[in-house]
């Protein structure tokens, strides 16, 4: 069994694009979801265990969590009650608020979307200065419905329950201009800190969006990167694409 798979392991990343140079990430399995930023890696499995990635070992953190976030704004992640927490100083601090995902990935401020996909912002100020239950935690509520939000450099992006695309212009207090419609379906959707956008379909289909830059937020056009496997999750940072598989299985591919 294990020859087997390992056989179809080779195969399976031969099969690749040769743009991605796709590894197995070791030392890890049954992963449920990723997220890289500022040359940091964290992940959660099916277990709801947190783990931090340093060199090539996986170090487990304290505390259950089905989703888990890094990037300017710290480490931040949400447990199978929707309770909310940035780690501080080695420890998980429970903040005020519900939200099924969040993201760290903007100008230090944090979104996410609630059990209902009302998309939440929370300010520069409010977010960096959290540092346990004494800590004001205005969360801004934003118009419409999303199911995954993600920030960067140039806009946030989401997707909502019928997996339509959209992105807004959000700045540090909170303030927007409200959603523009991208065209394209996605299940799920990821910003990179350099402005990088990718995303998964429900086929499990891995994409890119092509011409992103400051005076283009909008970018140009998708781009299919082909996988050999049907995919999940998917995360993006300093020029290595992280990728999790419907089976928990996961790959960093090398751009």
């Amino acid at each position: 069994m294990r020859v087997t798979a390992a056989v179809l392991l080779v195969l399976c990343l031969l099969a690749i694009s040769h743009a991605w140079d796709c590894q197995e990430v070791v030392n890890i399995k049954n992963l449920m979801q990723i997220d890289a930023g500022l040359g940091q890696v964290v992940a959660t499995d099916t277990s709801q265990i947190p783990y931090y990635l340093v060199g090539d070992e996986w170090i487990r953190l304290p505390g259950s969590l089905k989703h888990i976030t890094v990037g300017p704004a710290g480490i931040w992640g949400v447990n199978k009650d929707y309770a909310i927490y940035k780690y501080v100083a080695g420890n998980w601090v429970q903040a005020a608020g519900l939200l099924k995902q969040l993201d760290a990935g903007g100008e230090q401020f944090i979104v996410g979307a609630n059990m209902d996909d009302t998309p939440f912002c929370l300010t520069h100020s409010a977010t960096v200065g959290y540092k346990g239950p004494g800590s004001p935690l205005p969360w801004t509520g934003l118009p419409g419905a999303v199911k995954y939000y993600s920030c960067g450099p140039f806009g946030c992006w989401a997707v909502n329950k019928n997996d339509d695309i959209f992105l807004m212009s959000l700045n540090q207090d909170c303030q927007n201009n409200g959603w523009s419609h991208i065209d394209g379906k996605l299940s799920m959707i990821e910003v990179a800190t350099d402005g990088s956008v990718f995303g998964v379909n429900s086929a499990g289909q891995v994409y890119t969006r092509d011409g992103i830059t400051a005076s283009k937020p909008e970018g140009t056009g998708w781009s299919h990167i082909p996988m050999c496997m049907i995919m999940k999750h998917v995360t993006y940072d300093l020029g290595r694409l992280w990728v999790v598989s419907k089976s928990g299985f996961a790959m960093v591919c090398p751009h």
